[in-house]
């Protein structure tokens, strides 16, 4: 490696940057989820890398390295790790907290040793440092080893008795990013002539509205186009409908986010695919962005390259 990738970093580097480099590093007792925690991490926008040796850590975040700014790293590391001891995890990871371009965190997550064991037990895998002993063995040693990288930890999970759930929810609140509710909606049109949409978590019918197919003027069009809206609204039923939808939605929303879901798939389906339900689709979707929700919106039907359902079956 030349002197100058080698030399310190300049002032002008090290300067407090507007927006510092969010950096989490996960470790913890092996079976206590920290794979799971990276996973979720990895959901909330984190770049998330696991078993980094110890010695490569200082040079991943060195200025310079990366011509993308990251704006948030996860790094998982534990004692299944190259050259992991916790001198060696002391002696790279504390100059990183002392740098103004970072904002580093440890993430430490722990368990009982029994359920540890039990763990282990149930996907028959040894223990990293058992391999040919008793579970409990390694479970022993491993807290031993990790001892002085717990104390040093700024966040302490112990996941004896939480789900995956309790988990999300822990890491969320606190390194998700502001704003982030932690839930992305899709909301998908359909004809049900050509089936449900198979990803679908929520299904409504909107056949029971005005079809604005047996108006000549409006059936050449889509429920995107005003004349269209404006027909379906007109429907006496429409207003109670959309309002009961919104309210059932609203007060699923939370409880979703709650479990910890990541996705939800909301499919509205007419005859046809081309009028209410895509009308029903977009004025959904307006809704729930103005409060401030996460929406993608996907007409299946009108999808390019996607067949109209024959007029038979309207």
């Amino acid at each position: 490696m030349s002197n100058e990738v080698l030399a310190a970093p300049s002032v002008r580097a090290m300067q407090p940057a507007s927006t510092k480099t969010q950096v989490v590093i996960v470790t913890g007792m092996s079976g206590a989820g920290k794979s799971s925690a990276l996973n979720i991490l990895e959901d909330v926008g984190f770049e998330a890398i696991d078993n980094l040796p110890i010695a490569f850590l200082g040079r991943l975040l060195w200025p310079g390295t990366s011509s993308t700014p990251r704006e948030s790293l996860a790094v998982g590391v534990d004692i299944r790790t190259r050259d992991f001891h916790a001198d060696s995890f002391s002696r790279e990871v504390e100059p990183l907290r002392a740098r103004p371009d970072l904002d580093l965190k440890i993430v430490f997550l722990d368990c009982d040793s029994n359920v540890i064991a039990r763990r282990f037990s149930e996907t028959r895998r040894p223990h990293p440092l058992a391999p040919d002993r008793p579970v409990m063995d390694g479970i022993r040693h491993e807290r031993q080893l990790l001892a002085p990288v717990r104390e040093v930890a700024d966040l302490v999970i112990d996941t004896s008795n939480i789900n995956a759930a309790d988990l999300r929810r822990q890491l969320e609140r606190r390194f998700a990013p502001s704003g982030r509710h932690g839930l992305t909606i899709s909301i998908v049109s359909f004809a049900y002539g050509k089936g449900l949409p198979r990803e679908a978590d929520l299904v409504f019918d909107v056949r029971f509205l005005l079809n604005p197919h047996y108006v000549d003027s409006l059936r050449p069009g889509t429920g995107q186009d005003a004349p269209v809206a404006r027909y379906i609204e007109q429907d006496i039923d429409f207003a109670p409908f959309f309002e009961s939808l919104t309210g059932l939605i609203g007060r699923l929303l939370p409880s979703y986010r709650e479990e910890g879901k990541s996705y939800l798939t909301i499919a509205v389906g007419c005859t046809g695919g081309r009028h209410r339900s895509v009308f029903v689709s977009e004025k959904l979707a307006a809704h729930l962005r103005a409060n401030g929700d996460s929406v993608l919106v996907r007409h299946r039907e009108l999808d390019p390259g996607t067949q109209r359902v024959p007029d038979d079956l309207l």
